[in-house]
């Protein structure tokens, strides 16, 4: 297959400025492309999954991807999307959060293939030197108001009679200068995005052709979705992080194990290398051994990111759990102090700092409702107390819900 045909394939494609004329560059020359991300929060989580899988193919075919950290346009935020305004982060936030998204993308994408290896560059590093006055003298002639309230980022909110502020209506012109400068300084000729930034991806490909005389190229891939139609990225218990320090593996693990039917060939085909031949002869046979078809998207896609060792404990884990009904040494684990532990353990705050719960208040109605089990025990009382005997001496497994289990230990 070639890169376009693959990407149909695997469901990668939605929207493209030239689709003919970019399938006719990319059989012929490798090229450098980009994808930004804004440092809106601490991690990334699966809904950016599809953005981080597309520059794994694009270099895969020998393509050079730029990994566009937003430190700078974050501070104003992208309405893309949005019924609201973004919270504004202080700089310190920012910093943070880039950080961390930093970390993810070394999972994916090679940093050391001397051809044609990835790179991050911060949009700051241009935007921070600006003169605002000189920036709408030189490139503000170059967009329209009539042009841009056609954009689905500022036509939705204004006909929801949601406030738009001044500051996020000039995302999208920065957003396009970033493609500019990206295209002066790396010779990059392709902006890749999810459909929502659509708007903002042709007035960067306006931008150059207007300044430079020079084609360049916008790609947008769908917008991830269940079955059901919901966004990914999110679920009711919390959203499905990226970084390992605010989601385990076997947490990671078990989403993957757990999407509805009609997902798991869709999804090996995005989060997976898999091949198209192994992936075929998966859905011929996916009406007979479906739960096994869940175990090996969960494994591929938890091995890429957080290690074959840690996909091989996590499934090892799962089995012991739910068809041997035992302890397991991969379940993801509480461990306390002595001290910490002195005068027992309420049972809602060790769920609150194991994470499965946000406050101890949402905690105590996980009980109420009879969602959480002791050793495999419904538990009736939400001020249910472990004593200082019974946390040390025994290794006590909570699980909340039918698919969340811990362990804690002491010492």
């Amino acid at each position: 297959m070639t890169l376009i045909e693959e990407l149909k394939y695997r469901g990668f494609l939605n929207q493209c400025t030239d689709e003919e004329s970019l399938n006719k560059i990319l059989k012929s020359k490798n090229i450098t492309f980009y994808i930004g991300f804004d440092c809106t929060a601490k991690s990334l989580h699966v809904g950016s999954l599809i953005q981080i899988m597309i520059m794994r193919l694009f270099q895969k075919y020998g393509h050079t991807p730029i990994i566009l950290i937003g430190t700078g346009t974050t501070r104003i935020g992208d309405p893309s999307g949005k019924d609201e305004t973004r919270k504004i982060l202080t700089e310190e936030e920012i910093r943070n959060n880039a950080n961390n998204l930093k970390a993810v993308f070394d999972k994916y994408l090679s940093f050391k293939n001397e051809k044609n290896n990835a790179f991050i560059i911060d949009n700051a590093d241009w935007l921070d030197k600006l003169n605002y006055v000189d920036f709408l003298r030189d490139f503000g002639k170059h967009f329209t108001i009539n042009k841009m309230l056609t954009f689905d980022s500022v036509k939705i909110r204004l006909e929801r009679e949601q406030s738009l502020s001044f500051v996020e209506f000039n995302y999208m012109i920065f957003q396009a200068y970033d493609f500019y400068e990206l295209y002066n300084r790396n010779s990059c000729t392709l902006q890749i995005g999810g459909s929502d930034q659509w708007g903002n991806i042709i007035n960067g490909v306006e931008l150059i052709r207007r300044v430079n005389g020079k084609e360049v190229f916008g790609l947008t891939t769908p917008l991830l979705t269940n079955s059901n139609g919901d966004k990914m990225g999110k679920t009711a218990d919390g959203a499905i992080w990226l970084n390992d320090d605010l989601l385990s593996a076997y947490d990671y693990w078990q989403f993957w194990r757990n999407v509805d039917d009609k997902d798991v060939i869709r999804f090996m085909k995005l989060f997976t290398d898999l091949s198209k031949e192994q992936i075929d002869s998966h859905e011929q046979n996916s009406s007979k051994n479906i739960n096994d078809l869940k175990i090996i998207l969960a494994n591929e896609v938890t091995a890429m990111l957080h290690g074959i060792e840690s996909s091989r404990k996590a499934e090892q884990a799962a089995k012991q759990i739910f068809e041997n009904k035992s302890l397991s040494e991969n379940m993801p684990t509480l461990n306390l102090s002595n001290e910490d532990v002195q005068n027992g353990a309420l049972l809602s705050d060790l769920i609150v700092q194991m994470k499965y719960a946000n406050s101890k208040s949402e905690s105590r109605k996980l009980i109420r409702g009879k969602g959480v089990k002791l050793n495999g025990k419904i538990v009736e009382n939400e001020l249910q107390l472990l004593d200082y005997d019974q946390i040390t001496q025994f290794e006590n497994v909570i699980s909340v819900g039918k698919k969340k289990h811990f362990k804690v230990i002491v010492g």
